[in-house]
């Protein structure tokens, strides 16, 4: 998968959301267009510009299928300019100047997008077209809408599960990835080997947040822990699942000792070089998306490895097979002239069943349609074919949009990250302090 979203994904913990707020508080005024805006006719010229982060190869990829929209359309020129991340979006709007049709790598950014209206409201579009949209997976329709208001349509899904190395695996003779957490436990145990000066040789499994793909929002699914109550408020303190989960990856970190695990951990490679420690047999199981395989293929073709669903609780065990996704959002910005135009390049993007294969089998993502999703013409190595069950999957889950983006996933990371360090003593009231900050900023960023 490609690095941008990657360090997208990254991001949302750590970015500052005031910067869009502020950036999209001056669209609101006058909101999108309303209705739907009728298609050119075959012979209205007309030129689309599409704005994604996508870059080199990959930006080849998408070009050649926006390619397959043209011959389709002859009338429609497609003006592809990659390389443009969220921020140059919503500067672009907020200076009178937006692409006709908006690619992000970013859910996070959801919440700001619809009810700041700098994209335009898409339901006309989607009630006039009468789309299936239960051709989508819930959680993916909740990641594309915001209170109600559907500002945008999914591009393609990542979806995160447990990667681990077969041999490793036979070494201690575990014949099986874990499906529990207490067999996570168990297994990490067995499979981490100490020096002869008690540091990490192997690390059976790394629970530090941050590390990695270590992040509370894909963590949080396998505990059913729910960010939100049934009033829209944080729900750290009050759901006994986030207490489940911080305590269950405290064991983890105990068993290592915090010291030993940072200096471990130190040493290891950067998440999207060939240095990577699952790479180098240095972890044996990890958190992982479906985009880890093309960096695997690529980096280490000889490597010995699996994947399957992440484990879960104890008392969840009949949620295994679930999992964490999110993915790319694609939306019409607030002041374009070919509003027609660019739904019907949209739905293309979003509902197409070769499109999105395309798209799927050149960018190593998961298709975020049922029909591509379970297509034949849908290429993809064995271990991929695990994301692609998860994602079809009752249990898949998403976070829930903000209006002010990632703000409190930061807010639950950096608890998290203090927790596991130990110097969090009393997580009730760390997590009851959490809530109370992630409210006021929710208030602060509007509802």
């Amino acid at each position: 998968m490609r690095t941008p979203r990657r360090a997208a994904l990254a991001r949302a913990a750590t970015c500052s959301a005031g910067a869009l707020v502020l950036l999209l508080s001056a669209c609101t005024a006058g909101g999108g267009t309303t209705g739907a805006q009728d298609a050119p006719s075959a012979d209205q010229k007309v030129t689309l510009t599409v704005y994604s982060a996508f870059a080199d190869r990959e930006l080849g990829i998408l070009n050649k299928v926006l390619d397959g929209f043209h011959a389709a359309h002859p009338n429609i020129t497609i003006n592809s300019q990659g390389s443009q991340d969220d921020d140059k979006i919503t500067q672009s709007i907020r200076g009178g100047n937006p692409p006709d049709v908006a690619i992000s790598f970013s859910t996070d950014n959801i919440g700001q997008f619809c009810s700041s209206g700098a994209w335009q409201d898409l339901k006309p579009y989607i009630d006039r077209d009468k789309t299936d949209l239960t051709q989508i997976p819930k959680a993916v329709q909740d990641y594309t809408q915001f209170n109600g208001k559907r500002c945008a349509m999914p591009m393609l899904a990542d979806v995160y599960g447990l990667y681990f190395n077969k041999d490793l695996f036979a070494a201690k003779g575990i014949s099986a990835p874990p499906k529990t957490m207490s067999e996570l436990l168990e297994d990490t145990k067995k499979l981490t080997e100490f020096n002869p000066d008690g540091s990490i040789k192997v690390a059976g499994f790394i629970p530090q947040f941050g590390f990695y793909a270590n992040h509370p929002q894909i963590w949080a699914p396998q505990f059913g822990a729910k960010w939100l109550d049934g009033n829209g408020k944080s729900d750290l303190a009050s759901d006994p699942a986030w207490t489940e989960m911080f305590t269950f990856q405290k064991q983890l970190v105990d068993f290592y000792g915090w010291e030993k695990l940072q200096k471990f951990t130190a040493g290891l490679g950067q998440e999207y070089s060939p240095d990577h420690a699952f790479n180098k047999g240095q972890v044996a199981m990890m958190f992982d998306g479906e985009y880890r395989t093309a960096f695997l293929k690529s980096d280490v073709p000889n490597l010995n490895y699996d994947t399957a669903p992440s484990p879960v609780a104890d008392d969840k065990a009949d949620t295994y097979g679930g999992g964490y996704t999110t993915g790319t959002i694609i939306g019409i910005p607030k002041g374009v002239k070919n509003a027609g135009a660019a739904w019907e390049l949209i739905k293309y993007l979003s509902m197409d069943t070769n499109a999105l294969v395309q798209l799927a089998n050149g960018l190593g993502n998961v298709p975020s349609t049922k029909a591509a999703l379970h297509s034949a013409d849908l290429k993809m190595p064995a271990q991929f074919n695990t994301f692609l069950k998860i994602f079809d999957n009752p249990n898949l889950a998403n976070n829930p949009a903000s209006p002010n983006g990632g703000a409190y996933l930061k807010t639950a990371e950096d608890l998290g990250s203090s927790w596991q360090s130990g110097q969090v003593k009393d997580l009730h009231a760390s997590f009851a302090q959490a809530d109370k900050t992630i409210d006021d900023a929710k208030a602060l960023g509007g509802n």
